[in-house]
């Protein structure tokens, strides 16, 4: 059982469960879980990337302990069995006993109103307010338990796949499909004819997954042409073969397969003899020359040629003809060679994309703006990940897709303009924004777990020497395509009319039936800056999770979505009528608008004022928070004293295991409970830190003697602490 300090009731108010107590192990395991498998467990958030997700699990729980109090009566909630719409209490539970769960609950037995998680929980008379909803995970949450929920975000990205998140709920799937059957009928085969290569197994075209390509610079000694392979794998070995690897000879380009690509192999092809694990370029983005061993940097080559050039080297396929046929997976899916075929195949969709000037205003015309993500070395400190992109060729956002690509997203976009129904519409730009996750080029191929990088694996822009191309529309396999975004957002749907929740009996994992209450009513969500936000004592409970330092710069890699979502936007929505998404207003600390430390703590400062104002006298601050930076906990504590809050209650939960974060392992987040007050003494930061430093060194020993952690996550429990310890009346 975990153990938290508690400070004392204060000014009369209500006291609230996650005060008292809060289920951190029942927590954790379901989101330990969800982390791994957002798509069974709520597939909403999956039907657009936005960064930092936390579990919705959290979210929910946080809700339930936050929006109920001691003085919730039976009058005050409804409780429905999920699957039956009805109320409990004749072979159930009742609404009493939930209020006296409400009573129960401290920190030997947190538990006790765990019984109605998932449970159909409707709460009256509440206000929720989420100041940077980000992916929206709070404001999906709240609305399924019937409040009022209300939020704010200056990323135009970021509110519209929030809006559609909680519009989701309100849209016949229906609609959707035979909206993408249109759409299907309209373009599908003018893109997939240029998706198609010669089956190696037969008189006949199988459908492209991938298309791999390999960027070319000339030697600055010899000018001899470069290919830029690191190593000549193409990919692992799959089922009879998966002892294997498929790898490309550079002799004669022919794909093969070998026993170990880290050995000298004799090509079956061509009978040369070379090892695969032997490329041209080194560290230190150098490249070698092979003729006459000249290295140079890759970065400057490319600016002194005017740029580098792409070939094609290899093809993945899965043959629908084969498979109809009953041929074996091998024969079904697989690795190719390129042909001539494949080649002429890009050159006429490049030749189309050319020629059809009607077409091209359908991709976005911006240049990448300067940023600390996107042209690091003009700007002092480092962020993580971080690249010149412009060094390396790409000064527009249409660089960073291939022709082929440009024509098949361009004739999408067009075709999803003419759906009628804007919210319909909507949803399908929203699944071809997401697709554009993966259909670039500025993605590799995973040799060893043979699928697409994604462009955010490092939550950076990081050019690839060797990009893979995948089918814009789509087929049977393949990551990330239209096609298969689509379906993400009729999983979304489907789950946003009918919710389920999942959550751990024993040692099984249980779905519940289907919530009546669906997501997103009684919701509304604005661009803009919270710190405008014009509200005072009207919310019962500010949800959120706050700016986080420098960590992950989300102003600047929206970006990449904002151009292509403005293209059908721009005319309907003032938040995508700029030619990019607002960046001098994010709270960050940012070398790229000179915003350093000082600006974040004021800046900080300034919205826990605004929330502290928007919130009731009796309301409460539940958010979390993980960095593993002792400065930036430290000026967000300060900013949480100045601005009239006690932190009443930390927790430490397991936070996305998939997420990028700066500095140490990242199992922890801290949820921090904080309520307004009026009794605040001021105290200096420098007392403030040797209090901290005193606390956190006890709670290292206590923590290190009772569970293994990294180094990282200790740090971040320990600044909980301190909030908790150090941050009252």
């Amino acid at each position: 059982m975990s153990k938290q300090e508690q400070s004392e009731k204060s000014e009369g108010r209500p006291e609230l469960p996650i005060e008292r107590g809060f289920p951190i192990e029942r927590v954790n395991e379901i989101a330990e879980k969800e982390s791994r498998a957002k798509q069974y467990y709520r597939p909403i958030y999956t039907m657009h990337k936005w960064w930092a997700r936390r579990p919705g699990c959290l979210f929910r729980a946080i809700t339930l302990y936050s929006l109920l109090n001691e003085s919730t009566t039976a009058d005050d909630v409804e409780v429905y069995e999920p699957g039956e719409n009805k109320q409990l209490g004749n072979n159930g539970l009742s609404k009493d006993d939930l209020v006296q769960a409400i009573n129960d609950v401290d920190m030997d037995d947190p538990e006790s109103l765990w019984d109605f998680y998932p449970k159909d929980i409707r709460i009256k008379d509440k206000k929720i307010l989420d100041p940077f909803m980000g992916g929206g995970t709070s404001l999906v949450e709240a609305s399924r338990f019937g409040v009022e929920s209300v939020g704010v975000d200056l990323n135009p990205v970021a509110w519209f796949v929030t809006k559609k998140q909680l519009d989701a709920g309100q849209t016949d799937v229906e609609d959707v499909k035979v909206a993408f059957e249109q759409v299907k009928e309209d373009v599908a085969d003018e893109i997939t004819q240029y998706y198609k290569t010669p089956c190696p197994n037969g008189d006949h075209n199988a459908d492209v997954m991938y298309n791999f390509w390999v960027k070319e610079l000339d030697c600055v000694s010899c000018g001899h042409t470069v290919p830029l392979f690191k190593d000549y794998r193409v990919a692992a070995g799959r089922y009879e073969n998966d002892d294997k690897y498929n790898v490309l000879c550079p002799d004669c380009g022919e794909v093969i397969l070998v026993d170990n690509w880290q050995e000298e192999n004799t090509c079956s092809e061509c009978s040369s003899t070379f090892t695969p694990s032997n490329g041209n370029v080194t560290r230190g983005n150098n490249y070698s020359c092979p003729e006459c061993g000249q290295k140079y940097g890759i970065p400057d080559a490319i600016q002194e040629q005017n740029g580098d050039t792409e070939r094609l080297y290899a093809v993945e396929y899965y043959c629908e003809h084969c498979d109809d046929r009953g041929e074996t997976k091998s024969v079904v899916k697989g690795y190719k060679s390129v042909e001539a075929a494949d080649i002429e195949n890009y050159e006429s969709a490049a030749k189309e994309w050319e020629t059809n000037s009607d077409i091209h205003r359908f991709v976005p015309s911006e240049p990448i703006r300067p940023g600390w993500y996107t042209a690091s070395t003009q700007y002092d400190g480092s962020a993580p990940g971080a690249h010149d992109v412009h060094k390396y060729g790409y000064t527009h956002w249409t660089d960073m897709f291939t022709d082929r690509q440009q024509l098949s997203i361009a004739k999408l976009l067009r075709s999803i303009s003419k759906i009628d129904d804007e919210n319909v519409q909507e949803f399908l730009l929203l699944a071809l924004s997401g697709s554009l996750r993966y259909t670039n080029r500025m993605v590799g191929y995973h040799h060893t777990r043979n699928h697409i990088h994604d462009i955010f694996k490092t939550n950076s822009f990081d050019p690839p020497t060797k990009p893979a191309e995948a089918n814009v529309w789509g087929t049977e396999y393949g990551l990330g395509n239209f096609r298969s975004s689509v379906q993400s957002i009729i999983n979304g749907i489907q789950y946003a009319n009918a919710p389920t929740e999942r959550y751990v009996d024993g040692n099984d994992s249980k779905e519940t039936e289907p919530f009546s209450q669906p997501v997103g009513q009684n919701s509304d969500v604005f661009q803009g800056d919270m710190r405008r936000l014009d509200a005072e004592e009207e919310y019962d409970v500010v949800i959120t999770d706050p700016p986080y330092y420098h960590n992950i710069l989300y102003s600047e890699l929206s970006d990449y979505y904002y151009v292509w979502q403005r293209v059908l936007l721009g005319d309907r929505y003032e938040c995508f009528e700029d030619p990019a998404a607002p960046r001098d207003e994010s709270i960050v600390v940012n070398p790229a608008t000179n915003k350093g430390s000082e600006e974040f703590e004021t800046e900080l400062t300034e919205a826990f004022s605004v929330v502290r104002t928007a919130l009731k006298s009796d309301g409460v601050l539940s958010f979390t928070y993980h960095h593993s930076d002792s400065e930036s906990w430290g000026e967000l504590l300060e900013s949480l004293c100045n601005t009239g809050f006690e932190v009443t209650a930390t927790y430490p939960i397991n936070s996305d295991l998939n997420k990028f974060i700066e500095g140490g392992a990242v199992d922890f987040d801290i949820v921090i409970v904080a309520r307004p007050t009026e009794n605040r003494q001021p105290i200096s930061w420098d007392s403030l830190r040797r209090r901290i430093v005193r606390t956190a060194r006890e709670t290292r020993e206590t923590l290190e003697e009772n569970r293994e952690l990294a180094g990282g996550d200790i740090g971040v429990i320990e600044m909980g602490r301190c909030f908790q310890g150090h941050c009252l009346v």
